[in-house]
């Protein structure tokens, strides 16, 4: 069974920056794509940044340019880094990843339970 656990969540002054990362527990075969959502306050959840397994990335328009999405393939990690920081990015930001545990296995989704960040003078 695979996990996914995020960390580096916070508050942050507008402007600041952040470093998310994601670990997968649990043995891994081939990670399709790598995704990071963000859910706010009465809103619905909207993918921010995608990692596919061609290395090609992804990113909503409204965080192009301030975001990254990376990974370490032989630690199972996933991050985001996160600059120059607006209050309209405070959400809880989660993890998701598509992946086969075994080389014959079925392709499944897992998802983190979600770290919060907020933007906040």
């Amino acid at each position: 069974q695979v996990q996914l656990v995020e960390s580096g969540g916070g508050l942050v002054q507008p402007g600041g920056s952040l470093r998310l990362s994601c670990a997968a527990s649990g043995s891994i075969d081939t990670r399709y794509n790598m995704d990071w959502y963000r859910q706010a306050p009465g809103k619905e959840r909207e993918l921010v940044a995608s990692l596919f397994l061609s290395g090609v990335t992804n990113y909503a328009g409204s965080v192009k340019g301030r975001f990254t999405i990376s990974t370490n393939n032989t630690k199972n990690m996933l991050y985001l880094e996160m600059n120059s920081l607006k209050p309209e990015d405070t959400a809880v930001y989660y993890c998701y990843q598509r992946l086969k545990t075994t080389p014959l296995g079925d392709v499944r989704s897992y998802w983190g339970q979600g770290t919060q960040v907020t933007v906040s003078s």
